[in-house]
């Protein structure tokens, strides 16, 4: 079991993480927003998760992500799959110190947000030594969607990717502004067609085409406005 101190060990040598500075720390709240919303079902990302990695090497990940629930073999809860960490010019010894043991315990995948040169980069096993992402995106059984290497350095990127990968996860309030949004479109399609074809809708059916959020009831009513000769016609409900 990993010792809760703030010392952490990094393969036998005492390490006493720093407070982050304005850049690392945006990062990293920026890291938990995207991964939070990408990561697949069955699966969480939290931050900061202190592990024992080997018994000279206890520490924490920016961030991870990893199955939830209890591991069978182990009786703990699941070893990371994939690790997150941000590296600045004073942790770099300390990050890829980290991805070694991280590796060697059995972590999948370790990546880097490089602050310097604003790259993100992945640990590669064979050479010992961070390699760019040449991907536009990572791909990995641990997530929903894919994730935008963009999006865990740039905010806007951030926030448009957390709500595609949202709405691809069938996030049920995404799901109901889509309703509200065809449904819109469609009444203003059946208020375009009546007037177009002279029909006269009062106030009251306007008010009721355009709050309308039924889609069978108003593909119905687009249907009647381009034969019928009057509004009541068209929002006849017999």
């Amino acid at each position: 079991m990993p010792e809760v101190t703030r010392d952490e060990i990094i393969g036998g040598r005492l390490v006493i993480p720093a407070p982050a500075e304005e850049a690392e720390a945006a990062q990293h709240g920026n890291l938990g927003f995207v991964l939070r919303a990408h990561v697949a079902p069955g699966y969480c990302a939290p931050l900061d998760l202190l592990t024992r990695f080997a018994e000279e090497s206890d520490f924490a990940t920016a961030a991870c992500v990893l199955k939830d629930g209890v591991d069978p073999a182990t009786g703990t809860r699941h070893l990371e799959e994939l690790a997150f960490e941000i590296l600045t010019d004073q942790n770099e010894l300390d990050v890829t110190e980290k991805a070694f043991w991280m590796h060697r315990r059995g972590v999948r995948r370790t990546f880097a947000l490089m602050l310097k040169g604003w790259q993100v980069c992945e640990w590669s096993p064979e050479s010992r030594s961070w390699r760019p992402v040449e991907d536009s995106s990572i791909i990995d059984r641990c997530l929903a969607v894919p994730l935008p290497v963009a999006a865990l350095l740039d905010p806007a990127a951030a926030d448009a990717a957390v709500i595609e990968a949202l709405f691809a996860k069938g996030n049920p309030v995404l799901q109901k502004m889509k309703t509200a949004a065809k449904a819109e479109g469609r009444a203003e399609s059946i208020l375009k067609v009546v007037a177009a074809r002279g029909i006269t809708v009062s106030e009251a059916q306007r008010q009721e085409t355009l709050l309308c959020r039924d889609l069978e009831r108003l593909d119905r009513w687009l249907s009647r406005a381009a034969v019928a000769s009057s509004a009541d016609e068209v929002f006849a409900e017999t």
